[in-house]
Formats: structure tokens, sequence, C-alpha cells
């Protein structure tokens, strides 16, 4: 598990582990300083992300772009707090999400589980309402870092998107695949709003090029990514 308070993953591109390698957010660096900062993590996460960037010497200040990947809990906990500690007017989301994330609540599990339909009538499990500044949508180039492109992988949420920054060739995946201890797994099936729509649309992940993929849960694979995703994917099909 990553004790370093930010892992670097490529040029101008971190990971920042906020409940060890659990739960990842990243940032992106342009060439002026700007920062991007890709999900926020749960309610208590800030502390991680801020402790992060003082460590490649950056400051709260430097953010003016933050993007989640979906509108769940342990990507959008602190994406509040975040907001008002940066210089970013909100945030970017698929637009299938904007409406949880704006609201405070995160999409609906699948109710067709029994674990899924359990959470659904539990208490709690929102979030503080998030400014939603940017729609996002499916091969949109966003001006960050020298091109991050936005993968819609619908399933997980309707909204869920993976991103892949050209420049670097890192992917960050979103939680259409895991890699909880160093190990590729498909999400909990009851936390996808479909499970059969996430693992029909994650064929993208194999399907594109790069380098390194960087997961929201689990440490970053650097040697073969793409090779051992599409592995992953072809085995899991079956």
């Amino acid at each position: 598990m990553s004790r370093a308070p930010i892992v670097p993953l490529g040029r101008n591109i971190y990971r920042i582990p906020t409940l060890g390698d659990f739960i990842n957010s990243f940032v992106i660096v342009d060439d002026d300083g700007q920062v991007t900062l890709v999900d926020c993590g749960l309610k208590r996460a800030p502390t991680a992300i801020v402790r992060g960037l003082r460590a490649v010497n950056l400051a709260p200040h430097d953010v003016t772009r933050i993007v989640l990947t979906h509108a769940h809990s342990d990507h959008a906990g602190g994406a509040a707090a975040m907001v008002q500690r940066t210089d970013a007017p909100g945030v970017g989301v698929h637009a299938l999400d904007a409406t949880y994330l704006s609201g405070g609540k995160s999409v609906p599990a699948d109710a067709t589980t029994r674990l899924g339909a359990l959470v659904n009538r539990l208490p709690g499990g929102g979030f503080a309402p998030v400014a939603v500044s940017e729609e996002l949508s499916d091969g949109q180039v966003l001006n960050v870092g020298g091109g991050l492109q936005v993968l819609h992988t619908p399933g997980h949420t309707p909204g869920h998107i993976a991103l892949l920054h050209q420049p670097s060739g890192v992917l960050i995946t979103g939680d259409s695949i895991w890699n909880m201890r160093s190990r590729i797994t498909w999400p909990i099936q009851a936390m996808c709003t479909s499970h059969v729509q996430n693992k029909r649309t994650a064929h993208v992940l194999g399907e594109i090029n790069y380098d390194v993929a960087a997961f929201t849960h689990g440490p970053q694979i650097s040697t073969q990514a793409r090779e051992s995703v599409r592995g992953f994917l072809q085995r899991a099909s079956h």
C-alpha cells in the first residue's frame, strides 16, 4: 500500500492516495502551473489531497479545474470542500450524472441485487451538493495538460467516464475496473447502476492505446498496462 503522499505517473500527472491505495485522486499540471484535479475521494479526502499537492510544491489555489469520473460518495465526498478551497468554479462531470452531484446524492445502486436494494434503503450515502460548472460528453478532449480525452463508459453509473491523458499515455479508468490489492477485478456488482452494461462498455479500455493504467481503486500498472487490462477483459467476458 502506498505511503507516499503523491505518486508520479508520467510527466505532469500524479496519483494521490486518499485512503491508502484503495481510493485515489489524480492531479494533472499544465505548463503554466494550473492544476486539474480528478476525483475528490470521501468527505475527509481533502486533507490528503492538499498534502499531496504540497509534496510537489503546489497549493489548493493552483487548482483551477475539478473533474469527477462519476457521482458516488467515494469520488464526490470531498468535492464541495475542494471547490471551496481552490479556484475551480465547480466540477466537470458527464451530463448524465450532473443532477446527482448538484443534489448531493449518489447514483442509486442496482436494485435487482439484494445488496443494492439494501444500500438504496439505507440513510446517508450522499455528500455535500456541489456546483456543476461543466457537463462532459464522450470523445470530448479537454484542454488539460495537452489533452485529456473523455471516454463515456456507463454502467457503474449512467454518466461514468474514464479519462485518457494523451501526452503521457496515462489512462484513468474510473470504476469501470478496479485493481484492488494489485488484482484487476470488476467493481462490486451491487454498486453499479447496471453491472451488465458496465462489463459491456469497459471493452473501450482495451481498444485504446496507453502506457499506464491508473485506477481509482488500487495502484497503477506501469508495465504492459494495456496488455494487462485487455487480458482481464478477454478472460472476464467469457
